[in-house]
């Protein structure tokens, strides 16, 4: 089983865990946007947006560069690839749990085939 480094997962997830970040790191998978570009679509104040944005940063996420006033956040995908890959370890192991039992299932209806139907005594 993959086992990353479980804090920076523990963010990781705790940062997903929200539908707003959810729909914010869609947003930048699309390109990087600003603060209040972020904010805009979910009608929050920019103190709420940055509240977001730091816990995105903090899982890391994102990455904010500022340029003058303006705070520009780009999405990082190394930290989803991290989670996936710990979710993928997951897949694995009942992909092959479904697998073994598929196979038990089918064994079981080779060896009981179904009685041959009775005739239909309206035809």
């Amino acid at each position: 089983m993959v086992e990353s480094d479980p804090p920076r997962l523990d963010a990781i997830f705790r940062a997903l865990g929200d539908a707003t970040r959810r729909r914010m790191l869609r947003d930048l998978s699309a390109g990087a946007r600003s603060v209040s570009e972020l904010a805009e679509p979910h009608e929050m104040s920019l103190a709420a947006a940055s509240k977001h944005i730091k816990v995105l940063e903090g899982a890391g996420l994102i990455r904010r560069e500022i340029r003058w006033r303006t705070h520009l956040c780009r999405l990082e995908p190394a930290a989803l690839a991290s989670a996936h890959d710990w979710l993928e370890s997951y897949s694995r192991f009942w992909n092959t749990r479904l697998d073994t039992l598929e196979a038990l299932l089918r064994a079981e209806d080779a060896a009981n085939p179904p009685p041959p139907a009775k005739p239909d005594p309206k035809s």
